[in-house]
């Protein structure tokens, strides 16, 4: 039973593990310090936006056996429009995703830092971080390997090492769970939540993993029948990464320190409630989320890049390989040299949000042409359910701009 339920694991353990890095561990953090349980309700949303944009995603990846990117540079006739929707993917998806790479390495050497404290080590004027160093080499190991087999088991142990890492956190605060199902039910937006709001939405649904997503189920499944596979493993992967991102709420929900900034604080602020070991659990979750996102955000951005110039999207091809190795060697430079990244990655996932509707309605209209997907393009249903996501994610990045701009 277990392993016919292990050789069915596709995809979804992956993209558990990119929306769960270091980024959402720090939002989630923030959105518990600032406002208690009061924001719950915003991670249900986002699960439930999740599983329905990634189900298409990974529907799409089956039945074309084509990545998000490769059909719209093949669906879109008009050249302007084509170029024009082309370029903005690129650079939002490869040039953030370089961003976001550094931060991903800051935080899993954030979680190492926090056990066993900073080591560094000089090149002539540079100061380098020798931790952010060695998680960018896994993942170069893990990536150059080229084996999608290889990378699913890893992220297998890494996501399960992370969720018992966060939930046992979350359990030893003791929360009280008729305050969790009542902040889960009643959407409340306090004074000054709507950037939080946006950011948990954009560190959840996380765009670049709708392109992952079709990319990696092509590679895993090449039959239609295996659609319902695919629809079981979004559904688990996704609900227990979300799972996981609640438990980092309600963990830093039961600190009473003010001058809560980033995971590693988080755990000097638990350690009241059940002593040192709080530094332990979280270490190895901030570890677990930094590598397993600073190898899909390169991947990620890979597959885009191929998709959009028309490459070849194998994991050993050359120009392939070239996109991932450009964007983890940016992320480990200006990781190791001390780049600061909590305000930069609470910036990402805003920005996120408010790119999520973009690349959300690209999937919308390619998930309803029949020359691509046939009897498998979206029902009624998912079509109406899509477009009350579109809308509410519309609504939210608009009011997160007015917000970034103090006009509301």
């Amino acid at each position: 039973m277990i392993l016919k339920f292990l050789k069915n694991i596709g995809p979804g353990p992956l993209i558990a593990a990119a929306f769960i890095g270091p980024g959402t561990v720090t939002v989630c953090t923030l959105a518990g310090v600032n406002f208690g349980f009061g924001l719950l309700w915003a991670m249900v949303l986002s699960i439930f936006a999740t599983v329905v944009l990634q189900e298409m995603a990974a529907r799409l990846g089956i039945v074309a056996q084509k990545g998000l990117s490769e059909i719209i540079r093949e669906e879109i006739k008009h050249s302007a429009i084509k170029f024009l929707a082309l370029i903005l993917i690129l650079s939002a998806i490869v040039i953030g995703n370089a961003a976001y790479e550094a931060g991903n390495i800051s935080g899993g050497a954030l979680g190492v830092e926090t056990v066993i404290g900073g080591i560094f080590m000089e090149i002539g004027s540079l100061k380098l971080n020798v931790v952010s160093v060695l998680i960018g080499v896994i993942a170069f190991v893990l990536l150059y390997l080229g084996s999608y087999k290889v990378l699913e088991k890893v992220f297998v142990f890494l996501v399960i090492l992370m969720s018992l890492a966060f939930i046992t956190t979350a359990i030893l605060t003791k929360p009280n769970l008729i305050s969790i199902f009542n902040s889960i039910l009643i959407p409340k937006a306090p004074s000054g939540s709507i950037l939080t709001i946006v950011a948990l939405i954009g560190t959840t649904v996380v765009p670049y993993n709708i392109f992952l997503h079709a990319s990696l189920a092509k590679t895993k499944w090449k039959s239609k029948s295996d659609i319902k596979t695919a629809k079981k493993d979004t559904l688990i992967a996704v609900i227990l990464g979300g799972l996981v991102s609640m438990c980092i709420v309600i963990s830093a929900s039961a600190i009473n320190v003010e001058s809560i900034t980033n995971a590693s604080d988080l755990a000097l602020g638990l350690e009241p409630l059940f002593g040192s070991y709080a530094k332990y659990f979280l270490a190895v979750g901030l570890f677990a989320a930094g590598v397993t996102s600073s190898i899909t955000a390169p991947l990620a951005a890979a597959y885009v890049a191929s998709g959009c110039l028309g490459w070849s999207s194998d994991l050993k091809s050359y120009k392939f390989k070239m996109v991932w190795m450009i964007i983890l060697v940016l992320g480990v430079v200006f990781s190791s040299v001390g780049f600061k990244s909590i305000e930069i990655i609470k910036f990402a996932q805003v920005a996120n949000g408010v790119l999520l509707p973009v690349i959300a309605g690209f999937l919308l209209w390619v998930m309803n042409k029949a020359s691509v997907l046939g009897v498998y393009k979206n029902s009624k249903t998912q079509n109406f359910i899509g477009l009350i996501i579109l809308v509410v994610t519309i609504f939210l990045g608009l009011k997160g701009v007015l917000s970034v701009f103090e006009l509301i």
